[in-house]
């Protein structure tokens, strides 16, 4: 299973950089989820995680498809309420697209839009969705059964979590406050990807 950290908005360009240069070795993607960030923090951020050696083909951008053009980034995640899928890859077929679904029907669409990947959620009771009831992951099984693409889990998902969300046979993970919200990011994600590695 492979293993994706989703930024949590809270903290500065500067400390958040520190964060991921930490731990891009540790996990398969990282993706840069900063709604309140501008443009020019954004190319910031890009600019340092470059600096310091972090591949360019770990990181995906949520939602900013200007920024990840404008830094010839290959991977761009559009939330439901984003830019067609379809769109971006008739216009940029090269660009890995990755769509959020909470739904199998949003799933398959997704799939017939060419998307590459979805993230399905909330799986589980988390902060980031408070007071929001879970959506579960029944729908996880059916969904590896129907697309051909990979399928993500996401939403207050715990090491614990792992052996339940194989057992759906999903492709990976997003997870955002149980490693960007730990006090020692590295460790997290280490946990997480034994987890992910493992037979159990």
């Amino acid at each position: 299973m492979k293993l994706i950290a989703v930024t949590n908005n809270m903290y500065s360009v500067h400390d958040l950089a520190s964060k991921i240069i930490q731990i891009h070795d540790v996990v398969d993607l990282v993706h840069i989820r900063e709604k309140s960030k501008s443009s020019s923090e954004l190319h910031t951020l890009l600019n340092l995680l470059r600096d310091n050696k972090v591949p360019m083909n770990k990181i995906v951008i949520n939602d900013r498809l200007d920024v990840a053009l404008l830094n010839s980034l290959i991977n761009i995640h559009l939330p439901t309420h984003g830019h067609p899928v379809k769109l971006v890859k008739e216009q940029y077929p090269t660009i890995n697209v990755g769509r959020s679904v909470h739904s199998l029907a949003e799933a398959i669409q997704a799939e017939k839009d060419l998307a590459n990947y979805v993230i399905y959620g909330h799986c589980f009771i988390t902060n980031c969705k408070k007071g929001l009831r879970p959506n579960g992951i029944d729908q996880l099984t059916e969904m590896k059964k129907v697309l051909t693409i990979p399928v993500y889990a996401i939403g207050g998902i715990a090491p614990d979590h792992l052996p339940i969300l194989k057992e759906c046979q999903v492709d990976g993970i997003a997870v955002m406050s149980g490693i960007f919200s730990s006090e020692n990011s590295r460790d997290a994600a280490l946990k997480y990807m034994e987890r992910c590695t493992s037979n159990l």
